[in-house]
């Protein structure tokens, strides 16, 4: 004969409140200090900010060195551009002349 009546213990009600404030401490714990948490996202925040100043840096070096090159290029080839070049690849100058390196 089947009955419904057990008995209760005081330890079982405890039990899945526990469980739930183990799994929300866990969660919660790894939303901030977590490798993609809150801690995790100032930081790439930062690096993001550091970045973009030398991407900017490398971006304006690059447009320059570009500028120069379709000076050399063969369809609008400028004469003074060209001879500073090969005069500073050769290290030449004229007798009368002062150089000044700028790199």
């Amino acid at each position: 004969m089947w009955t419904k009546y057990h008995k209760k213990r005081r330890l079982g009600r405890f039990v899945l409140p526990a469980i739930a404030i183990a799994f929300v401490s866990y969660f919660g714990y790894h939303c901030i200090h977590g490798d993609y948490g809150l801690r995790a996202t100032e930081i790439f925040e930062r690096q993001r900010l550091v970045r973009t100043d030398e991407l900017a840096v490398l971006v304006a070096k690059r447009e320059h060195l570009e500028k120069a090159v379709s000076l050399l290029s063969d369809g609008s080839l400028d004469k003074d551009m060209l001879d500073e070049k090969a005069r500073y690849q050769l290290n030449y100058s004229k007798a009368d002349e002062i150089v000044i390196f700028n790199n």
